[in-house]
């Protein structure tokens, strides 16, 4: 018998929340996985429309199914307004005790982005840790404060409960489940027919280095960034930066410095250490890794990378 992956689609949905997952499980389905998609409305009504206005019609009722412990259900974000109002929640209180019976039953059951605020409403995540996106902890650390939030976490593994951090988190999530519920080939093989080049894992932040640090307006520095991620597998120095950008390096150093609040220096580091570490986890050799990073050699590689594991 197949497993089943059952996709909750509220009203308000994310399209991203639903549909990266829900196309990685199908590659996995094209690869011979045994498992079948489903998609359901969580309230008395078979069509819904989208955070983007994009409608789901003749959507099946979360009653037509009966589910064990092989089984997986996928509970996505919504529109954050949407969560905040009452009226909207109360309608969901029959589908939230069809969760909670499924959590009994050890379905393994998920959340993307926000739909961790669905969990904890269902009440399903009581003496359980979890995490949701990062610009809402906050507020559900204000609504469920007897609930386990973890800050900058991808993705939270509790048991039976999964959540994610946001948006394509709910991607690195299902390659998860299928790394760990078939294979790492299968999951290795989906990665690469969705032309995903980095799979992130558990232990990694929800904001990238290559994401920090850029919320600033300052043009130079940024050209100064791009300069570093362009050129993060070459040797240079600060010199070449300022040269590239048309400033002296003592006003360089300072400006970006002020700018970010982190040093140049620093900055690359981290910028080398994500990308050496988003490369061995795929299993590259670590002179290779050493190479494309712009490390020395590998053993500058493994002190810099057993320097950054301690100070986590």
């Amino acid at each position: 018998m197949n497993q089943k992956i059952i996709f909750v689609t509220p009203p308000g949905v994310h399209l991203l929340d639903i549909n990266g997952p829900a196309h990685i499980f199908y590659e996995a389905k094209e690869y011979g996985a045994n498992i079948d998609l489903h998609f359901v409305s969580p309230i008395d009504n078979d069509m819904i429309v989208s955070s983007a206005g994009l409608k789901f019609y003749d959507l099946n009722s979360y009653h037509d199914y009966t589910l064990t412990d092989e089984d997986f259900i996928i509970v996505p974000g919504i529109s954050f307004s949407y969560l905040l109002d009452r009226d909207l929640l109360n309608g969901f209180k029959s589908f939230f005790e069809w969760l909670r019976l499924q959590n009994e039953i050890g379905v393994t059951i998920c959340s993307v982005c926000t739909g961790t605020f669905l969990l904890a409403e269902s009440g399903v995540l009581k003496n359980k840790s979890c995490t949701t996106h990062w610009k809402r902890i906050v507020t559900f650390k204000e609504k469920y404060p007897n609930i386990n939030i973890k800050e900058n976490r991808l993705f939270v593994i509790d048991d039976n409960i999964l959540t994610s951090a946001g948006v394509s988190s709910g991607i690195d999530l299902a390659l998860y489940i299928l790394e760990k519920k078939f294979s790492t080939k299968l999951a290795v093989d989906v990665a690469k027919e969705a032309v995903i080049y980095f799979r992130r894992s558990e232990s990694d932040p929800q904001l990238s280095i290559y994401l920090k640090y850029r919320n600033h307006l300052e043009e130079r520095i940024h050209r100064a960034q791009e300069f570093i991620i362009d050129n993060i597998g070459k040797q240079f120095n600060q010199a070449d930066i300022a040269e590239h950008v048309h400033m002296s390096t003592r006003n360089l150093t300072r400006l970006f410095k002020k700018t970010t609040g982190i040093t140049i220096h620093n900055y690359t580091q981290n910028l080398r250490i994500e990308r050496a570490l988003q490369l061995l986890a795929d299993k590259n050799k670590i002179e290779m890794v050493a190479s494309e990073c712009g490390f020395k050699s590998s053993n500058q590689l493994r002190q810099i990378i057993g320097k950054h594991k301690k100070s986590l």
